[in-house]
């Protein structure tokens, strides 16, 4: 089956098509994807839903690595509003 591996910063983004046996995981996924410093822990969603490592794949899903937020989504708010 064929999923992708995207990893997006800012100003760039990072794409691999992946061809993985089915019952694959998004662990099996990050580990075959060679991107650098990804772990199964990593936060990952599916098609923009949350997923654990151990979540199964299906054929032309998506597997996103999340970044961490830089600053809390409150605390966001009230900084705009302050302005």
């Amino acid at each position: 089956m064929r999923v992708e591996v995207i990893r997006a910063w800012p100003h760039r983004v990072e794409s691999v098509v992946l061809d993985l046996p089915e019952g694959s995981t998004v662990a099996d996924a990050l580990s075959a994807s060679g991107l650098d410093g990804l772990t199964p822990a990593q936060p990952t969603a599916i098609h923009g839903l949350m997923a654990e490592g151990g979540a199964l794949l299906r054929e032309g899903d998506r597997v996103e690595v999340l970044r961490p937020l830089l600053l809390d989504p409150k605390e966001a708010r009230r900084r705009r509003a302050r302005r």
